[in-house]
């Protein structure tokens, strides 16, 4: 499987989307600002994931800031020896705080967040989300940022609902489900479609909507 390392690799999806699918032939101007947007696969990368739950990206690079001061090193052994206090000060709500103690229990217990970005999406989604507090998003966007997985589409994102709404001319914000049966045309480059619609959400919103990773490319 390719996995998406360069931005040669994103010309190369974005190329086949756009004879695969007419549609997003508007979208073609865009094929300059669409980044890459790769993490160092880890702990962190995928803290930094949960911060971006429900929040705009804005603030979610706030409040990741706020936690990287205050958990000094970002490490799962940090977070559990750390009280309520902290995650307060970063703004952490309560379910995001169980959700980073679940993750660095899992990590200390032996899950390896470096090897589940070699593996199949199938496989490594199925992992993730056998951690309380890590959903299909989550892990969705964990393997397309830190493992470069080519043909993940994250449909219960909302920005890419709303881009996809848009781009395409529907009458209505389509629904997770219908947005994983739209995004099957554009395997194998579901990976690459996803930022082109971030990318698209960026340019009709006025606002970034990419969740936070660091160390992004």
């Amino acid at each position: 499987m390719q996995r998406i390392r360069s931005l040669d690799d994103v010309a190369a999806g974005l190329e086949a989307l756009f004879a695969n699918d007419p549609r997003l032939a508007p979208l073609r101007p865009l094929s300059s600002e669409v980044p890459l947007r790769l993490s160092e696969p880890g702990f962190a990368s995928l803290i930094s994931i949960v911060v971006s739950q429900q929040v705009s990206t804005a603030s979610a690079r706030a409040i990741f800031a706020r936690l990287e001061t205050l958990a000094d090193p970002l490490t799962p052994a940090t977070l559990l020896a750390a009280d309520d206090q902290l995650f307060r000060h970063a703004g952490l709500s309560r379910l995001k705080q169980r959700a980073l103690l679940a993750i660095a229990h899992a990590v200390q217990e032996g899950l390896d967040l470096h090897h589940l970005c070699e593996l199949d999406a199938e496989e490594a989604i199925a992992a993730l989300t056998a951690v309380k507090g890590i959903g299909p998003w989550t892990a969705q966007v964990y393997l397309l940022f830190a493992a470069g997985h080519p043909d993940i589409f994250p449909e219960k994102d909302v920005a890419l609902q709303s881009s996809v709404g848009h781009a395409l001319g529907l009458e209505s914000r389509p629904s997770d489900k219908a947005l994983a049966v739209l995004a099957e045309r554009w395997s194998p480059w579901r990976g690459v479609a996803a930022r082109l619609f971030w990318a698209h959400y960026r340019t009709i919103r006025g606002r970034d909507a990419v969740p936070v990773a660091p160390q992004q490319a």
